[in-house]
């Protein structure tokens, strides 16, 4: 999909679109094995090989909109994938993606944050990251720098 036609679909039809193509691209990087999930995790690997990562995942919901320490990591976060050209969208449904990117709810209680990167062999091309480049892309130019992203329901 070209980024003309990302700016000729309709709003709905662009949220529902994005919303699926990022969790078509949830589900094939945890397949490769190419998920960070957690918000010290991500910094990790965003300090030790940011080169390597792909795309940046912020996930809250109504429990931790008030958590000061989290709001200060994304923030940190979102100034790094700034300054490294990295997309970051955010999700407001931590539950759906929790179920998304599967694993124990004990493991999931930190999905705040997930990162997406490149397999240590190179990059994987996938159709709907480049939808969500394309996506995040469009929305910087609309000064919306962090999009948030509904997820389809099941």
């Amino acid at each position: 999909m070209t980024l003309e036609e990302v700016l000729t679909q309709k709003p709905a039809e662009r949220a529902q679109c994005t919303g699926n193509a990022l969790e078509e691209v949830l589900v094939s990087a945890k397949d490769n094995d190419s998920l960070t999930v957690g918000v010290y995790e991500c910094a990790k690997v965003m300090n030790l090989d940011p080169d390597s990562v792909s795309f940046c995942v912020l996930a809250t919901d109504e429990e931790f909109e008030c958590d000061i320490a989290l709001q200060i990591h994304f923030t940190l976060i979102q100034s790094f994938c700034f300054d490294n050209d990295i997309s970051i969208v955010r999700v407001s449904d931590m539950q759906r993606l929790a179920e998304i990117v599967g694993g124990k709810a004990e493991q999931l209680e930190d999905a705040h944050c997930i990162l997406i990167t490149n397999p240590a062999n190179g990059s994987w091309e996938d159709p709907a990251l480049e939808k969500l480049h394309l996506f995040c892309e469009e929305s910087r130019r609309l000064n919306d720098w962090v999009p948030e992203i509904s997820l389809p329901g099941r």
